[in-house]
């Protein structure tokens, strides 16, 4: 929403009494406060809820103000939408839950940030509301969690010292994630089961998620085969086993359609992918093996009716997750090998200080919408963006001072 605008919030957490809207919540508050110039407010469905919550962070959160709505109720999300500049919506998984907000943020021309990553959900908001969003002004960021903040600023980190060291970018990008230590909440787990749902019964889904341009605009393709590991392989830069890496899936279509973005900054022919390192010798091997078969389990199963309640059965439900210990003493370490065309290597380093999923996810997600609300400038055209599209180094600088991520440069050759 243009700064023009009047609005009583600079900021909405929608969905705040959520398992990621609490930590996220509790961020804000210890980061900002209520009396600073900082204007913001939690909204759900239940008030009793919002009020225990509000409890939960102490006396000193009594004036947090409250804004009842319901994810289905489209009066109140308009409602809701008209008061504040920038709205970060958890409620998900979105594919179920997450449109009817989407449509309200893009008719008032309210900016919106989330950290969906069903990429059938993305490409279907694009498609239906991008025309709308670009006449209303409404800046739209999906994934800014850690799918797919870390990727995708990682790479957009690694093109710039490309770009500052080489005279150019790197043609090809390859992410390894040396170390993730935590947890995995329910939300997650029933995104990733309604992803397999849906593409078990939409065969041209299943086309579509192999598909790694799938949410770029239809004129962005590339005549250069993507690399997508799909089982064990050695990768010869680290000299570790790798296996496929779960959420490459989405982090590799939100690079792309950063590249897109931003008029192919990294190439027409850039290629990308990602996976896990699982260590070296005959121990690395057989991790490798093991984690490919185990995430081919999971999808299998999730995807057939039949198996799809026991594994609903053991794993975490929705509003369940990682204790706040386990939050807190999370980390994740990424590396980036990025190759020009003619050869020249450099490596970067990414990492964060808390459980991926949670911990961190939600500072990248609030320091996302305090870039919305304060830093992109209001004649910065509406539409679907991404994160390194849009609040490129604006959204690094928040991230190194305040969200607890590194970015730096290992090596050049």
């Amino acid at each position: 929403m243009t700064e023009s605008a009047e609005t009583t919030y600079d900021l909405v957490v929608f969905g705040a009494t959520s398992f990621v809207g609490q930590i996220l919540t509790r961020y804000l508050f210890e980061s900002y406060g209520l009396a600073g110039e900082v204007k913001w407010a939690i909204a759900g469905r239940s008030e009793t809820k919002l009020n225990s919550l509000k409890s939960d962070l102490g006396p000193a959160a009594g004036e947090l103000p409250l804004i009842l709505a319901d994810a289905t109720n489209d009066q109140a999300l308009t409602a809701m939408c008209e008061q504040t500049r920038v709205v970060i919506s958890t409620v998900g998984p979105y594919a179920l839950y997450g449109e009817p907000l989407v449509k309200a943020c893009v008719t008032t021309g309210t900016d919106y940030c989330d950290l969906t990553g069903e990429v059938q959900w993305i490409r279907r908001m694009v498609e239906r509301y991008e025309d709308l969003a670009k006449a209303s002004g409404a800046r739209i960021v999906h994934c800014c969690g850690f799918d797919s903040i870390p990727s995708d600023m990682g790479v957009w980190f690694l093109q710039q010292q490309a770009e500052k060291t080489f005279g150019e970018t790197c043609q090809d990008v390859r992410m390894r994630v040396k170390v993730a230590k935590g947890g995995i909440s329910g939300g997650t787990v029933a995104s990733m089961i309604n992803v397999a749902k849906e593409a078990a019964a939409d065969p041209k889904l299943r086309k579509e998620l192999a598909n790694p341009f799938s949410i770029c605009p239809s004129e962005h393709r590339s005549k250069v085969r993507q690399p997508s590991l799909k089982g064990a392989e050695f990768d010869k830069t680290f000299n570790v086993w790798l296996a496929p890496f779960v959420m490459g899936a989405i982090n590799t279509r939100v690079v792309h359609r950063s590249n897109a973005m931003q008029d192919a900054r990294y190439g027409k022919e850039f290629t990308y992918d990602e996976a896990m390192m699982t260590g070296s010798g005959t121990k690395g091997r057989l991790t490798a093996y093991g984690i490919t078969a185990a995430l081919a389990g999971f999808f299998t199963a999730s995807a057939i009716k039949p198996t799809r309640w026991l594994v609903e059965k053991f794993v975490p439900q929705p509003g369940e997750g990682p204790n706040p210990e386990a939050q807190k003493t999370g980390f994740y370490d990424l590396r980036f090998v990025g190759r020009t065309q003619d050869g020249k290597t450099m490596i970067t380093k990414v990492t964060g200080d808390g459980d991926p999923g949670y911990g961190s996810t939600s500072k990248m997600l609030g320091e996302a919408g305090m870039c919305l609300a304060f830093d992109v400038p209001a004649d910065q055209p509406g539409g679907f963006w991404t994160p390194a599209s849009v609040l490129d180094g604006k959204l690094l600088k928040r991230l190194t001072s305040k969200a607890g991520l590194t970015f730096e440069v290992l090596e050049t050759r």
